[in-house]
C-alpha cells in the first residue's frame, strides 16, 4: 500500500478489496454469517408471534387491556413505522459512523425494546415499545447487509445474502410454533405465555450480541474513511486465520484501486448519486421492492381469513399452515441461492419474480374454480413463495451491491423503508379488505394484483438487472472517493463495468 498527500486528503492505492474477494470460504466466514445474519430470524419471530397471539392478548386475564384489532392494527402499524424510521435514521449513520458500531447499537435497541414489551402493563407501553422494536430492526437491515456484502468474497456474496435474508422465514416457522405453545393455557397462564415469547426474543438477541463482538469493522469502510492502517491490520489477521484453517497459503490478489480518503459524504451527494447518476438502478430497486411487497401482502394479509372463511379451518390451527408456508419461503433462497452466483443475477432475479407471479395467477384461477382445498391451496402458496422468497431476498442483495460504497447503507435503508411502507400501509388498506369480504371474486382480485406487480417487476429486472455475480463491489459501482471517478458513467448502462478509475480489475 502506498500513500500520498492530496488537496482533498490522503490518496491511497490499495489491494484490500481484492484480498477480501480472493479468500476461500472458511470457518471465519461462518462466524460472520451467524453473527450478523441470525437477526433476520428474530424479525420473523417478532412479526409472526404478534400476529398469532393477538387473540390471547385481547382476552380477559391477559394482563393487558388491549383488543385484537389494536394488536394487528395500531401495534403492527407502529412496528412498521418504527422499522421505516429506523432504517432511514440508522442507515445514514451506518455510512457515516461505520458498520460495526451501528450493528451493535441497533441490536441493543431491539433487545431492550423487546424485553420491555414483555413486561408491558398498559396499552400505551405496548405500543411505544413495538415502535422501538421496529426502530431497531429497521436499522439492522442497513447495517447488516452493508457489512455482509463488504466482508463476504464476491464468489459467494449472492448465495450468502439470499440465505441470510431468507432466514426471516425460519423465525416465522419458530414464531408460528411458539405461538401455539404460548396460547396453550394448560401450559402457561394467559398472562404469562405471551410475555415469555417476547422475553425469549430478548434472550436470543443477547446471544447474537455476544457473538457480534468478534465481527470486525468493514475494512472497505475503514479504508475510505482514512483508517487504512486499521483496515490493513484486520485484513492481515483474517488472511492469517483463513490460511491456518485451510492449511495452505493464499494466492496473490489481483487488482488495486486508488481513492481520495474522506471523512464523510453529504446527504445531497448520496441523493444525487442514487437518483441521478444511477437512475436506472434506482428504478430497478424500486420495482423489485414494490413487486415483492404487494405479492406477499396479497397472500399473507388474508391468509388466516381465507383458511377460516372458505375452508372452515379453526382459527387455532392456522399457525400450522403458516409454518408450512414459512418453511417453503426459507427453502427458496436456500436451494436457489447458488444459482444467483453461477447462472447469474439477471436470469435468476427476473426468473424468480416472473415464475412466482405466474404461479400466483394459476393459484387465483384454481381458487376461482373452487378446485382447491385448504391443503392444496397451502401447497400452491408454497410453490409461489418458494420462488418469491428468493426474488424478494435478491431485492435486498441488489440494492446493497449496485450503488457506490459511500451510499450503500443509505440505499438499502431507503428501498427497505419504501418496500416496508408499501407492505405495511398499502397492504392492510387494500388486501385485508379484499380477502376479508368472504367473496371469492375479491380474494381472486387480491391474488391477481400481487401477481401482476410481481411479473412487472420481473420484466423490469430482465431489462435493467446488473450482472453483478462474482464481481467485486468496486467493479460493480466505483466508489465516489475513487481517483477520477466517472460519476455519471454508469447511469445509462447498468451492466457495464464502472471501474475505469481502477488500475486493475479486482
Amino acid at each position: 500500500m502506498t500513500t500520498a498527500q492530496a488537496a482533498t486528503g490522503r490518496t491511497v492505492t490499495t489491494n484490500i478489496p481484492a484480498r477480501l474477494d480472493r479468500l476461500p470460504w472458511s470457518r471465519w466466514h461462518w462466524t460472520i454469517v451467524f453473527g450478523l445474519g441470525t437477526v433476520w430470524i428474530l424479525d420473523g419471530l417478532e412479526v409472526t408471534v404478534v400476529g398469532n397471539i393477538a387473540s390471547r392478548l385481547s382476552e380477559p386475564g391477559s394482563g393487558l387491556p388491549i383488543s385484537s384489532g389494536q394488536v394487528t392494527g395500531i401495534a403492527a402499524a407502529l412496528y412498521v413505522a418504527g422499522a421505516c424510521a429506523g432504517a432511514l435514521f440508522w442507515g445514514r449513520l451506518t455510512d457515516k459512523w461505520g458498520r460495526k458500531k451501528l450493528f451493535m447499537i441497533t441490536l441493543a435497541v431491539y433487545l431492550v425494546a423487546t424485553a420491555l414489551t414483555s413486561v408491558a402493563f398498559d396499552t400505551w407501553w405496548f405500543f411505544a415499545f413495538r415502535f422501538l422494536t421496529g426502530f431497531g430492526i429497521g436499522g439492522e437491515y442497513a447495517a447488516i447487509n452493508s457489512a455482509i456484502d463488504e466482508l463476504i468474497p464476491a464468489k459467494y456474496r449472492g448465495r450468502v445474502d439470499l440465505m441470510i435474508n431468507g432466514s426471516f422465514w425460519l423465525g416465522a416457522v419458530g414464531g408460528s410454533l411458539l405461538s401455539i405453545l404460548a396460547l396453550n393455557t394448560d401450559i402457561f397462564p394467559a398472562n404469562v405465555g405471551w410475555r415469555l415469547t417476547f422475553a425469549l426474543g430478548a434472550v436470543l438477541a443477547l446471544v447474537i450480541l455476544l457473538v457480534r463482538r468478534h465481527v470486525p469493522e468493514s475494512p472497505r469502510w475503514l479504508l475510505i474513511h482514512g483508517r487504512d492502517e486499521e483496515a490493513e491490520r484486520i485484513v492481515t489477521s483474517i488472511e492469517k486465520r483463513v490460511e491456518s484453517e485451510n492449511g495452505e497459503r493464499l494466492g496473490r490478489p489481483e487488482g488495486e484501486i486508488t481513492i481520495h480518503q474522506r471523512r464523510s459524504v453529504t446527504f445531497m451527494e448520496i441523493a444525487r448519486t442514487v437518483f441521478s447518476d444511477y437512475r436506472r438502478r434506482a428504478i430497478l430497486g424500486f420495482s423489485l421492492f414494490i413487486g415483492q411487497a404487494f405479492l406477499y401482502n396479497a397472500i399473507t394479509f388474508g391468509f388466516g381469513a381465507i383458511l377460516t372463511t372458505f375452508y372452515d379451518v379453526p382459527a387455532g390451527d392456522t399457525g400450522y399452515y403458516f409454518a408450512v408456508i414459512a418453511l417453503g419461503n426459507f427453502c427458496g433462497p436456500l436451494l436457489l441461492g447458488k444459482l444467483f452466483d453461477t447462472v447469474g443475477r439477471k436470469v435468476m432475479i427476473s426468473g424468480t419474480y416472473l415464475l412466482s407471479g405466474l404461479f400466483l395467477f394459476g393459484t387465483a384461477w384454481l381458487f376461482d374454480r373452487g378446485s382447491l382445498s385448504a391443503t392444496t391451496l397451502t401447497a400452491c402458496w408454497c410453490a409461489v413463495l418458494f420462488f418469491a422468497s428468493a426474488g424478494a431476498s435478491s431485492a435486498y442483495l441488489t440494492v446493497s451491491e449496485i450503488f457506490p460504497m459511500e451510499t450503500r447503507a443509505m440505499s438499502i435503508a431507503f428501498f427497505y423503508a419504501l418496500g416496508t411502507a408499501a407492505g405495511g400501509i398499502s397492504g392492510p388498506l387494500l388486501f385485508a379488505d379484499l380477502t376479508g369480504t368472504g367473496k371469492v371474486g375479491d380474494t381472486v382480485l387480491a391474488f391477481q394484483i400481487g401477481a401482476t406487480l410481481m411479473c412487472l417487476a420481473g420484466l423490469v429486472a430482465a431489462v435493467l438487472a446488473v450482472r453483478a455475480e462474482r464481481r467485486s463491489l468496486e467493479d460493480i459501482a466505483t466508489p465516489l472517493t475513487a481517483a477520477d471517478s466517472p460519476e455519471s458513467a454508469p447511469a445509462e448502462d447498468p451492466n457495464a463495468s464502472t471501474a475505469s478509475s481502477r488500475t486493475a480489475t479486482a
